[in-house]
């Protein structure tokens, strides 16, 4: 339709006699295809152009006799007059479509680049000589002591699921790793460096359980650069388990705070369901609704967020879990549509609720799993990184999350860590969890690949927030 109505436009103004890129000539293109104004009339005219211009001019005389003749009687001239207005609106029209469109698609760009969407922009880090995009890049061999970065065994706040070497496995491998960006460099994360970055800050993860494993690692990563293990403590004195819901740890010596609150889906989920809802319905998820926690979140200096892992059918539908906007059921809605929707709750929730000059907003993308079959019931960790991605570089919500974070009105920075994971089939959990007779192809090793991408994002923090 849209290629119909540009073609029906077009040949309108040529009719009319008039030359779009003529009247478009004061529109320069910049380097990435999107249009920008130049100045118009140009400061400084060659020959070449005052000729054009003359030839254009001596042109538009001879259609002005055409539009109003010497001797036209005036209902004549009002007629042609009124056609000559047709072809100026149309071609006002063919104007604005071009700066809507094409300008649409460059705002798309700008955002995305404002918002450290890791796609065509990248990142941004300024490491390497320019902006890179540092999601795009390899897994390569590691046999320094840079890696591993701690020893999960020793550090109180890594979760026994996780410690893979301690449940079991025998072979190091997949600790002799680094992420590497194709056309930059990152800078080796040193614990002290980082805890003296953040003296006196709030750093907060929020979402499911890779969240949880996130924070766990980013924990021991700074307890590496501790003196005192014993000025490390969980705040309320809680135990790491897999089924607590929130975790604070304290580093008394620099007045720093790493949270990690569970909100699988970001939005209210009601644990019971409304008085006129069928049967089937046993609880839903408020879309239109932040998780009732977000007090707790928002004060804070770095937020990182994730979800996805529990938007499916199993954890949803087949659970009696429904979708709700208001007080209205939305029974037929689709998950694609139910993720779209929390998402854009949680974009207009981060706009109006966060102070963006305090707080840095992180959201890191869906990290993929390497299940053998769709009811993940076969897991077989592999001894090397794969060689190809084999579709785990995309994942269903990508779309959406890229469409929602591009009209984002604020900007955060998104982690985008697909691609990073889709070659990890050696690093999952695999047969080495507690109790070990949990497969798990999800989740992955302490120490390991979440490791990277606290490294990532702590030094997008070192050098682009104050």
């Amino acid at each position: 339709m849209t290629m119909v109505c540009s073609a029906a436009i077009a040949d309108s103004i040529r009719m009319a006699g008039f030359n779009l890129e003529e009247a478009a000539d004061g529109v320069q293109r910049r380097r990435d295809g999107c249009l920008r104004r130049g100045p118009w009339p140009p400061a400084v005219q060659s020959p070449q152009r005052a000729s054009s211009a003359a030839t254009a001019f001596a042109a538009l005389r001879r259609r002005w006799r055409w539009w109003a003749p010497s001797g036209a009687s005036t209902l004549e001239r009002a007629a042609r007059a009124f056609l000559l207005a047709s072809a100026a609106l149309v071609q006002a029209c063919a104007l604005y479509y071009v700066f809507r469109y094409v300008g649409r698609g460059c705002r798309a760009r700008a955002e995305f680049a404002a918002a450290g969407f890791v796609g065509d922009t990248g990142l941004g880090l300024g490491l390497g000589g320019g902006a890179c995009d540092v999601f795009d890049g390899a897994w390569v061999p590691d046999d320094t002591v840079r890696h591993p970065l701690y020893n999960s065994s020793e550090c109180p706040f890594a979760e026994r699921g996780f410690d893979c070497l301690a449940n079991g496995r025998n072979d190091t491998g997949y600790l002799k790793w680094r992420w590497k960006p194709r056309r930059c460099d990152v800078p080796r994360f040193a614990a002290r460096a980082a805890l003296e970055r953040l003296r006196g800050k709030r750093v907060v993860f929020v979402g499911d359980s890779m969240s949880r494993t996130q924070c766990q690692s980013f924990i021991c990563m700074l307890m590496a650069g501790v003196d005192d293990p014993r000025t490390v403590f969980e705040v309320n004195g809680n135990k790491i388990t897999k089924t607590i819901r929130h975790l604070a740890v304290r580093f008394a010596s620099h007045g720093l705070t790493v949270e990690f609150f569970r909100s699988v889906f970001l939005v209210q989920q009601e644990h019971s369901a409304p008085w006129h809802a069928p049967k089937g319905v046993k609880s839903t998820l408020r879309l239109d609704r932040m998780d009732n926690l977000t007090r707790k979140w928002v004060d804070s200096d770095v937020l990182i967020f994730n979800t996805g892992h529990w938007w499916t059918a199993t954890k949803l539908f087949d659970t009696g879990c429904y979708f709700q906007a208001g007080h209205s059921l939305k029974l037929g809605t689709s998950i694609d549509a139910g993720f779209r929707m929390a998402l854009e709750t949680w974009a207009s929730w981060v706009h109006k609720r966060v102070d963006l000059n305090r707080t840095h907003v992180f959201f890191r993308t869906y990290e993929p799993s390497h299940w053998g079959d769709t009811r993940q019931k076969v897991c077989e960790v592999t001894e090397q990184p794969s060689s190809e991605a084999k579709g785990n570089d995309k994942s269903e919500f990508g779309a959406i999350f890229a469409d929602v974070v591009t009209n984002m009105k604020v900007p955060i920075t998104v982690l985008n860590v697909t691609l990073m994971g889709a070659f990890r089939s050696d690093a999952h959990v695999g047969a080495w969890s507690y109790p070990p007779t949990i497969l798990d192809c999800s989740h992955w090793c302490l120490p390991g690949v979440p490791d990277a991408w606290n490294e990532l994002m702590f030094s997008y923090l070192l050098t682009n927030v104050s």
